[in-house]
């Protein structure tokens, strides 16, 4: 199933993951005036798509850990139409099946490791925007933000650690 969301030229993207049913002030605060929001998996609970739904649009994909009701039905993966540029979301990145760049894809976002990454493989951004409430390996909690232009994608990992708010900027 592929998502459209071609209302803007210009749109940014919220993407959060692996918040287990706990979404920080701050990464509300953090996803204020996005154009939509994408969560890459172990959402935890419907309370959390329920407030995200209240800030933008959501598109999500089930996680490992999404078992209960209203989160099983989540799609193991999901394609987003965003400006000139296709998204795909998938929870667990060692589970993708697909040639990102054969299939056409301009970034893979992915959740489950719980720490933030952004690297490009053979032309396609592969983004993880780290745990938004259940950070590893000394991170800090995070989100990542996505800015579309046309066919163009500029990202940024953003700290949402409560007692730090610096950003992580990545291009």
């Amino acid at each position: 199933m592929a998502a459209n969301f071609q209302d803007k030229e210009n749109a940014v993207v919220g993407v959060i993951a692996d918040t287990h049913g706990l979404l920080l002030p701050a990464a509300i605060k953090a996803l204020e005036g996005v154009d939509l929001i994408v969560h890459a998996g172990d959402v935890g609970n419907t309370e959390v798509l329920d407030i995200l739904k209240s800030i933008a649009p959501v598109f999500a994909v089930r996680g490992n850990m999404d078992r209960v009701e209203g989160l099983r039905e989540l799609p193991e993966t999901e394609v987003i139409e965003v400006g000139g540029v296709l998204l795909y979301a998938i929870h667990d990145i060692h589970r993708l099946d697909i040639v990102p760049s054969k299939a056409g894809f301009d970034a893979v976002i992915f959740g489950h490791l719980h720490c933030p990454s952004v690297s490009e493989q053979k032309g396609v951004l592969f983004l993880n925007p780290g745990s938004a409430a259940q950070p590893r390996r000394n991170y800090p909690a995070t989100l990542a933000l996505l800015r579309v232009s046309g066919n163009s994608i500029k990202t940024q990992i953003v700290n949402i650690d409560e007692e730090s708010q610096r950003d992580i900027l990545r291009s």
